[in-house]
Parts: C-alpha cells; structure tokens; sequence
C-alpha cells in the first residue's frame, strides 16, 4: 500500500511498520550493528567491512515530492561514492530471511552480495518479491547523521526538526570521504536554515560539530551548511559561483564539497556541504575573531571590524539594525544579545558606517566611493551578481565585511558571497516587479540587471543597495579590467577552453564539476526529488549559442538553438551553457571601455590644432614633430599616431595629407 513516507520514515519506531509491510517493532530493531532505530528490513554500509555502526543506508522506494512512495515494490540502494562499485556489505535488520538475488540472509546477519550498479535483483521476503537496484554516487563525500529520539521523548531527529526551525539537536554520525575514510566526530547542534528553501520538503540545515572536521579535503572548521540546492536543476549554481568568487580573488569564498545526506539510515539527497559564513582563523572569514570588537578591559573599541547582512527576513533572534533606505541589516559578527556589553554601542557604528557606505555607493558626485569600501571587491561582488542576473541582487543573502585594508583604513569588503541558486537562468521572477524595472528579457543571458533591480521605470533613486552599487562610476571604471583580466580567464578556465593550473586550484571546469556531481545528481532525483519544482523556474528547454571574439571585440548569437533533455544531463549543460553565454553578451558590452581604459580622450585623430578637421595644417604639425622641430605632449602623441605603429613619422603626415585630399588608405582610420 502506498503511504506517506514523510509519517512512515519519520515515525516507523512507534507505529511498527517497514515500508515492506512487515513488523520491526523499536525493541527488536535495536542492535549492536547500528547506531539507530532500524525501520527498514536491509540495511548497506558505506564501506565495505568497517566496524562502524554509524554509516548504514536503508533501501527505500522512490518518492514524490510529498514523500509518498510512488512504487513499494522497487526499491533501491543509494551507494555513497566511498562503496565499492561491485560489491555492497547488506546487513538484515528484520526478523525473517531474506534472499537478495540467491543469498540468504539470516535475521542480524551480514553479508557481501556482489552486485552491477542499476541492475536490478529479485528479493524475496515474508512469502513475496520485489526488485531493487543499487545506485552508486559520484560525490565527494557522504554525510551520516543519526539520533531516533531527538527530543528525549522518542521522537525521530527529521521530524522533530522538520516541525520547528528554531529548534537543534544533538546526533551521532559519520563523514565518509571517497576513499572510504571515517569520520565520527559527534555532532553538537543541527537545525534548520534558509529562508524559502526551508519551506520545501528537501530542507537546508546548519551543522554543528563537536570539534574541527574536514570534509574531503576542506579547511578543518566546526560550522557548516547544507546547502539543498532544492530549486536548482543542475544542483550546482551556488558551488560554480563559490568557486569563482575565490579564482577572481574576492576575499573571501565559502569552501564546499557535493556530499550526499543521510538521516537514521535514509536518503535525504544530494546536498552541497558548505564552510558556514563566520569569522575566526578556521573559519571563511579568517582574519576576524568574534572579540575583535573590544578592548583588552571590555569597552568596546572606537573602530572595529565586523561581517553583516542585508536581510530583511532577519527573525527576532537576529542581531539586527534598521539603516537608511529601509534596509535591515543583520550583524553577523560580533553576534551579541541585549544583555552583552555593548550591545547598543556595537548596534550604533554599524549603523553609522552602513549609512555612509549607502550615501556613498548612491551619491557618486558627492562622496569617493573609495573611501568608504575595498572597490575592487565591491566590483567583483557586482559582477557575479550581474554575470548570474541574480533575482536576489541587493535583496537578500549580500554580505559584507568591514575591515582595515593593506594601509590600515576600515572600508567595507564585497564578499563572501552567499545564496546563488535563483541565478544563471534559472528564476522567472515576479511579473509585477519586471514590469515595475522596465526588464523583459530577465530570463535571458542578454540585458543588464543590476541597474534595473529594485528601480522603478520612471525613478532615479532606489533603495536597493547593489542597484546603486551597479551605477556608481566608481565601479564602473574598475569593471571592465577587472572583468577582462580576472574575470575572463576564470571562465575560460571553466569552460575548458584555456585551463589554467593556478585557477583550477579555486575553479574546476564544467566538466570536472559533472563527473563530481553525475552519480550523486543521479540517486537525487532517482529517490524522488523533481528536476522541474514549479513556475518560479525558468524554461530550461533551448538556447541560442553566444560567442565573443576577443581579436575582434565583436559579439555575436547564432540562430540555431540547442535543445536540453529534461534530464540531469540537460539541466546541467543548460547551466553552464548559459553562464557562458552571458559572459560572451557582457564581454561584448565592456570591451570598448576595456580597450579605450586608461587612454586620454584626445578627440580627433589627426586634428592637431584642434579645429575639428584632419587637413593639411595638421599633416605638417605632425612632419615638424616627426623632425624633432616641435615637441608634443602625450594626448597630442596619440594624436599624431594616425596609423596606430606607435611612431610618429612622415607615414602619419602622408596619411592626413591624402584624407584630406578624399583618399582613404586601408588600415588608416582618422577617428576619435
């Protein structure tokens, strides 16, 4: 019979049933194999022959996005990438044999049963048959957290937290690496995280360790989340632009892994494991500590560094402050209450430096942007959210840090970077707020963004911080060479194009991000979860390829369109084929500036006496300085260059002569 998995899983101890139909009763299911209430009737380690109790995975049937099984006589093994690809150790947690493609298994007996990945065997158990394939992850680890009676009252961990966000618990569990080594550090804290993500039945969480664990390979730390990644189809945008904010050299990038997530045995889903955005030397924001903010006798100290958040759905626990413009700002460290010292005083210089750092970003006229924050970092910070069209720009998720920078001023830092999922062609947005910012063409890899985002039609000023952020000419004379120098080789790495050793330290390229994420992409939405989750997603079906040709400057859009399978395959190539092309559109509109930056403007060429014609005059200006009779200043040298050799000579008079006379030579081009 079919029946909600969310109640069957979450409450199997109490009511008594497998999801075969069969009775494990809470005091049967104990054993000294595994760690937690068993609930299912076959059970799989993460590594072959390990002693550990805490890896274990139930098989289970594929779900709807309600958690109901769609199909009880199916079932599947989802494999951590760490299981062997040809053998699986099956542990029989039931109370009858159970015979798994001719082997036998006795109650509380375990096993090596060799198997082929996606084939599928027969079962037989309790008098009846079924099928179960084993799938086998890519990832880059696996994540195992248990406790059957998170409240002290029997209650299973995912129900007790699925009820209530504000809620935590203690767990046991296990980091399991690829290569089979485990972790199992307990678990302090877990609870729930995110905004709108946690309303989806795929929830985000924040982790919590006892001490300092790596997750394949990544810096030690306590505090981490786990990203869901539920909205988006190719279940990487947020570790792509991770990445690439770190290869750019934005100060600081939140570390991640593609892990797969297991609960009291199982199979939550492919989720990204991600370094929680907070301070001190192992954490993203490592030249911070939390008590940077006082003195050595406890006042607080009359400039100090800390790490906010523009949110606005900030709940009453937040350290919050109201600043110019109607933006809450969340204080994220130091994080204090109402009852620390210096609560109120911490509250005030925030407020006071984020008001200026608003006016400044604002009122380019009127105040140096580069008095009040790290340009170059702001600049970086406004290009991701213009390169992915984040529907969140200036909105939500927008971190800054404010620090002393290398000559010791306090300025505001854009960076680290959070929340990129409803980016890179992936929202549709709302209707209302499109037509409000004159933007048709949000969906698109073409078209501007950030200076549309929170402005209305026939309005010069906004309240949306990176709106004006994207109009400050601050940024906009740093954004093209940063664009071009920094920016450009990053995707070229990525898109395999030129890789680069040094960048591929921060970034990989797009398929190497595949071949990490393809197996565990696979068990997602094998298990259940949707590859389209609802109108808020952008069609992903086809695309017209863009390129930019850097030789020429020039931009252009082939007619033909690609088309996507509605697969993981798709959704993936989608993604990543459509950064791309918004690349090839924003190279497009920044290669002028890039080309001129730096260069005087000089007017027109050949016009040495400056009266708005190249003529016969000005050849002879040019022959009398090519004989060194006149000197020139440097604008009036690029002036002379008529035919760009960087010589001025008799070639450059001969040249204005014959454009004067009508004769156009190739190659010569009299212009501004």
């Amino acid at each position: 019979m079919k029946k909600l998995k969310a109640i069957t899983f979450l409450t199997a101890a109490a009511v008594g049933f497998s999801s075969f139909g069969a009775a494990v009763c809470a005091d049967e299911a104990k054993n000294s194999k595994i760690s937690f209430d068993t609930f299912e009737p076959l059970y799989v380690h993460a590594v072959t022959g390990s002693d550990d109790s805490e890896a274990w995975t139930a098989w289970q049937s594929a779900h709807d996005d309600d958690l109901i099984d769609q199909n009880e006589n199916e079932k599947y093994f989802f494999l951590p990438s760490s299981a062997s690809d040809n053998e699986a150790e099956i542990y029989n947690a039931s109370s009858e044999k159970i015979t798994l493609n001719g082997t036998t298994l006795s109650p509380g007996e375990t096993k090596i049963v060799s198997y082929e990945p996606k084939k599928q065997y027969t079962v037989e158990y309790y008098g009846e048959k079924l099928m179960v394939s084993f799938l086998h992850s890519t990832a880059e680890a696996a994540v195992y957290v248990n406790n059957s009676d998170a409240d002290g009252e029997g209650t299973e961990l995912m129900w007790y937290l699925f009820n209530d966000k504000s809620v935590s618990a203690k767990a046991t569990g296990a980091i399991v690496d690829r290569s089979g080594e485990i972790d199992n550090t307990p678990i302090k804290k877990i609870k729930g995280r995110g905004n709108t993500t946690w309303w989806k039945t795929k929830k985000p969480f924040n982790i919590t360790y006892d001490s300092k664990v790596s997750i394949a390979g990544m810096p030690e730390s306590k505090k981490y989340s786990l990203l869901a990644n539920y909205q988006d189809d190719s279940l990487s945008r947020n570790r792509i632009l991770y990445d690439l904010s770190d290869a750019v050299g934005m100060p600081y990038a939140s570390d991640s892994r593609y892990v797969d997530f297991y609960v009291n045995g199982y199979y939550w889903g492919s989720y990204q494991m991600t370094q929680k955005i907070e301070v001190g030397s192992s954490n993203v924001v490592n030249d911070i500590e939390e008590e940077d903010y006082l003195n050595e006798d406890g006042t607080v100290k009359e400039d100090f560094p800390f790490v906010c958040e523009v949110d606005p759905s900030a709940g009453d626990d937040d350290f919050t402050v109201n600043c110019s413009d109607g933006i809450k700002l969340t204080i994220k460290s130091p994080d204090l209450s109402s009852k620390d010292e210096g609560y109120s005083e911490v509250k005030k210089y925030v407020k006071s430096k984020f008001n200026a750092f608003i006016y400044a970003c604002a009122n380019p006229d009127q105040r140096d942007l580069s008095e009040f924050a790290d340009v170059d970092s702001l600049t970086k910070l406004y290009l991701i959210n213009e390169l992915g069209k984040n529907w969140d720009s200036g909105v939500s998720s927008l971190f800054f840090t404010y620090k002393q920078d290398k000559d010791g001023n306090y300025k505001f830092f854009g960076s680290p970077v959070w929340d990129y999922d409803n980016s890179l062609g992936n929202a549709v947005g709302v209707k209302d707020d499109l037509r409000s910012f004159g933007v048709t063409d949000y969906t698109k890899y073409t078209g501007w963004w950030c200076r549309y985002k929170g402005l209305g039609k026939n309005s010069k000023k906004t309240n949306n911080i990176m709106n004006n952020i994207s109009r400050n000419e601050y940024i906009l004379n740093a954004a093209p060479t940063i664009w071009f120098e920094e920016f450009v080789p990053a995707l070229d790495h990525f898109s395999g194009a030129a890789v680069n050793k040094e960048i591929g330290k921060e970034l990989y390229t797009r398929d190497e991000y595949f071949e990490l994420i393809k197996g565990s992409a696979e068990m997602n939405y094998t298990s259940g979860w949707l590859l389209n989750t609802g109108d808020w997603i952008a069609d992903h079906s086809s695309l017209n390829k863009a390129v930019f040709d850097p030789k020429t400057g020039k931009y252009e859009e082939y007619e033909t369109r690609r088309i996507y399978p509605e697969t993981f395959d798709g959704m993936y190539t989608y993604c990543t084929d459509w950064m791309m092309n918004r690349a090839a559109w924003l190279s497009g509109q920044m290669y002028d500036d890039y080309k001129n930056a730096g260069k005087p403007d000089v007017g027109i060429k050949g016009d040495m006496n400056a009266d708005g014609v190249a003529d016969s005059a000005d050849a002879l200006i040019i022959l009398r300085a090519s004989n060194g009779l006149t000197q020139l200043s440097e604008s009036e040298t690029v002036l002379a260059d008529v035919n760009a050799d960087n010589t001025v000579d008799s070639a450059d008079a001969l040249a204005v002569l014959r454009f004067s006379a009508g004769m156009i030579d190739e190659g010569i081009v009299i212009v501004k």
